[in-house]
């Protein structure tokens, strides 16, 4: 019960208050407290009307494109998954941005199914205490775009050298075709497969709402 409540008060306080300025994941915090592999590169808070509309509508093509109508879990794009991965087709992931909201703020690193459990809890949490919009302000201002960089406006401002305001549709669809895997592919030194993936996000940004 006391755990309950404590997740609670975690997931309703983040509607008014912007992380990191309350502590979170203790975990976490205490890894990047620590860890000289850790030192990220600042990047200041931008609420959703200051970044680019292109960087909110590339993020939902690439990410989870059915974000406004599900309610936190896409059983579509997990049957489409488990489809792939009994005919031999490899594993893709079938997280939505809730579910790496969850993930990203709440949890440690690990593939349990402990860990799986308190996700999708925490998905439900965040899906009844939180807006759509709010959600996606969060998953901008938090989500992993390579070593060190954290947050849209981390992002734009190494990659790109602007505000994450004044990112073009070009530039937008990169960082959401290197999210998969921020670490090893770059936006500013894009392969084939980081190309094929702007291609193919640019084409459906134009399907993508503003929030």
């Amino acid at each position: 019960m006391v755990l309950a409540l404590i997740s609670i008060v975690q997931v309703f306080s983040l509607k008014y208050i912007d992380p990191p300025f309350f502590l979170i994941n203790p975990i976490r915090a205490i890894i990047v407290r620590f860890s000289p592999q850790s030192a990220e590169i600042p990047g200041n808070w931008r609420p959703l009307k200051q970044v680019s509309p292109h960087m909110e509508r590339a993020v939902l093509a690439a990410e989870d494109q059915r974000f406004l109508t599900h309610n936190g879990f896409d059983l579509i794009e997990l049957n489409d998954a488990l489809k792939d991965m009994a005919t031999g087709k490899g594993f893709r992931g079938a997280s939505t941005i809730t579910m790496q909201v969850a993930r990203t703020l709440f949890l440690w690193p690990d593939r349990t199914w402990i860990r799986k459990g308190l996700e999708a809890y925490y998905t439900v949490l965040l899906e009844i205490f939180l807006s759509k919009k709010r959600i996606l302000e969060v998953y901008l201002n938090t989500v992993d775009w390579g070593k060190g960089i954290k947050g849209i406006e981390a992002a734009a401002q190494t990659y790109f050298h602007v505000s994450a305001r004044r990112l073009s549709r070009e530039q937008a669809a990169l960082l959401a075709a290197i999210l998969p895997s921020p670490h090893r592919w770059s936006p500013t030194r894009p392969n084939a497969q980081v190309l094929r993936r702007q291609k193919r996000i640019l084409r459906d940004m134009n399907q993508m709402p503003l929030l």
